[in-house]
């Protein structure tokens, strides 16, 4: 007798490989529309599938998570990042969580690296003059921006995207400076060129770029408040292609309007989309939406381990890339 397939819900649009892999081995239900769900389809879905595919746009809560019911037994996030789903919850209710790491890192140091370059060679300004059509030729003071070879970047967060953005950094000629929970071994620190700071605060007074690298945890949220954000120095550059939260955003949108810092990259929000509108005006920002791992290959990779991690657990073992509280 043949084994009844997975019920599977996927709730954003996803490339039309992964779900037509997705289609193939389970009883999968695809979202219609590139949209998210609603909070009453969410629940809907969570409540009829064995297995829910969500993003991090699906903010998935204990309270979700509760009333769920006994059919869901897998979250398998298509995304690296848990901070979408409330893990410690779903264990207690013997909901297994997954998630794709891994696969986004190059994309997202590369995109790191981009947003350095543009803040600090005011690419966006020289766009800004082109597009207007007001350029009237090279002039030897005109848009001048600074050499990042020789600067000091301090690295907030030293795991795999974090290593990846000093590989890169010290290709640029970068002096590569970090602060994380956990000091990297020696070897690593060698082949990374890399110098520990167990203080943040010190390494942050005396940094010319901060990359934010570092995930969303309790333990992280408004890392960079406004005190903090005060140490940089005037002529530093903040970039975040992490989180939003990580950073004060209110209190970073003064700091940039008032020149106290020089200029920021930011890929990442506090509030999602609903960015402050002040610093939406700022000529010395450089603003992404969430473009850090979008990358045909980044998305495809991630379909693979999503499928992966079903299909592991539909044949009886533990997914590669679970998620357990303990790891957050």
């Amino acid at each position: 007798m043949a084994k009844e397939r997975l019920s599977v819900v996927v709730t954003r649009r996803l490339p039309e490989a992964v779900e037509a892999r997705l289609s193939e081995l389970f009883d999968t239900t695809l979202r219609e529309n590139d949209t998210p769900m609603t909070r009453e389809e969410l629940s809907k879905a969570m409540k009829s599938a064995d297995v829910l595919v969500p993003t991090i746009t699906d903010q998935i809560d204990a309270a979700m998570i509760t009333q769920a019911g006994d059919r869901l037994k897998l979250i398998a996030n298509y995304g690296a990042g848990v901070d979408n789903i409330d893990v410690a919850t779903a264990r207690q209710r013997g909901v297994l969580v997954s998630n794709t790491p891994g696969v986004l890192t190059d994309d997202t140091a590369d995109m790191t690296m981009g947003l350095i370059l543009a803040v600090t060679r005011r690419m966006p300004e020289g766009l800004a003059v082109m597009q207007s059509g007001t350029w009237d030729g090279w002039a030897p003071t005109a848009l001048l921006g600074g050499r990042i070879g020789g600067r000091r970047l301090g690295i907030l967060g030293m795991g795999r995207i974090g290593q990846a953005v000093a590989r890169r950094a010290a290709a640029f000629g970068m002096q590569v400076h970090y602060h994380n929970r956990r000091r990297l071994r020696t070897e690593t620190e060698e082949s990374l060129q890399a110098t520990y700071w167990d203080s943040l605060d010190q390494m942050v007074a005396r940094m010319d770029v901060l990359s934010i690298n570092c995930p969303s945890t309790p333990s992280t949220f408004h890392l960079m408040n406004a005190r903090r954000l005060k140490l940089m120095k005037p002529d530093a550059v903040l970039v975040n292609t992490s989180r939003g939260e990580v950073v004060d955003e209110n209190a970073l949108t003064r700091m940039l309007r008032a020149g106290d810092i020089a200029g920021a990259g930011l890929d990442v929000y506090e509030n999602g989309t609903n960015i402050n509108p002040r610093l939406r005006e700022l000529p010395n920002v450089v603003l992404l939406p969430h473009m850090g791992s979008a990358t045909l290959e980044s998305r495809l990779e991630m379909g693979e381990k999503v499928i992966i991690n079903i299909k592991t657990f539909d044949d009886g073992h533990r997914p590669p890339d679970q998620v357990v509280p303990s790891m957050l």
